[in-house]
């Protein structure tokens, strides 16, 4: 049997379908356009730790082609132990750095209290995949005139991850972007599976652009680069990436943090997978052709 379409028990979608708006949702970002012809990279660390670190790591992710810069001040941890971020510091680092390097910034809002505050700092509100079915916060963002970047929640079915998005565009917010950040299945040799067949299934039946997490969909930094060509080869409209200037001493999630290299290297690889499936994505030119040039050339080594 074929499935046509995703069902639920309570499968009414108003707003997210395709067939409300058949040509898709651009949506901007401070020029930068999700959703359009160009791929975009957004990455930076998973979570803000110091003025250095932060903008040391902006500016790498910058060079290398990447126009957004991602960074958490609020981290939800499975332990209480575990590090949970500068909070209301981070908050004020995020909005220093993203006046010195210009990139549009994107974090988490965990609590409709902090919303105001996020929405301060940064340009696009995310919805991590734990919050993904806080009706209250989705309600909320719904009513902000803010982007919204909601992850899928980490054992939703597509269909709840819709409804999910029906509910902020429910309270009047358009601007929605779908986060595939891999799923929880029976399979222990990585952190999360990494749904690629939720990519060209939500192209099918929503008009919201679609990004991928290739590294929370892995957790492992090795990982990181093929799959993130996979998700591109599939449709994606984008990857959020983490990038540590040095993973091993990362507060969080530094097994899947790329080097600031081996992102440089992630974004030449995406460029030619999007350019074969007719579609541009701004990687820094320089170190294209440098990487060409020492293709080319035997024994010839590249610094990026």
């Amino acid at each position: 049997m074929v499935v046509e379409q995703i069902s639920d028990v309570e499968p009414r979608l108003c707003r997210v379908t395709r067939e409300a708006r058949p040509a898709g949702t651009v949506i901007d970002i401070r020029g930068v356009a999700i959703g359009g012809p160009e791929v975009v990279l957004i990455a930076g660390p998973c979570a803000v730790e110091s003025e250095a670190q932060l903008l040391a790591t902006a500016r790498a992710v910058k060079a290398a082609g990447a126009t957004i810069l991602r960074g958490g001040a609020f981290k939800p941890r499975t332990s209480p132990y575990s590090f949970q971020g500068l909070k209301a510091e981070g908050l004020r680092l995020l909005a220093l750095v993203r006046a010195e390097t210009g990139l549009p910034v994107v974090t988490e809002v965990m609590d409709a209290r902090h919303l105001e505050a996020v929405s301060a700092c940064a340009d696009i509100l995310q919805i991590g995949s734990r919050n993904m079915q806080n009706v209250t916060l989705l309600e909320e963002v719904g009513k902000c005139r803010m982007p919204v970047l909601l992850k899928r929640g980490m054992s939703a079915t597509l269909a709840e991850y819709l409804q999910a998005a029906e509910y902020i565009m429910n309270g009047g917010n358009e601007q929605v972007i779908l986060c595939e950040r891999g799923i929880r299945t029976f399979e222990p040799s990585t952190r999360n599976t990494l749904d690629l067949n939720a990519i060209p299934m939500l192209r099918r039946h929503t008009h919201l652009p679609v990004i991928v997490d290739p590294s929370h969909g892995t957790g492992h930094s090795w990982m990181v680069r093929p799959l993130a060509c996979a998700a591109i080869a599939a449709g994606a409209d984008g990857l959020l990436v983490e990038v540590h200037c040095d993973p091993p001493a990362a507060l969080s999630d530094g097994a899947h943090s790329l080097t600031p290299d081996e992102f440089a290297q992630l974004t030449t690889e995406v460029a030619s997978v999007a350019a074969a499936v007719g579609r541009a994505c701004r990687a820094d030119r320089r170190t294209l052709a440098a990487r060409s040039a020492a293709a080319r050339t035997p024994g010839a080594q590249v610094h990026t």
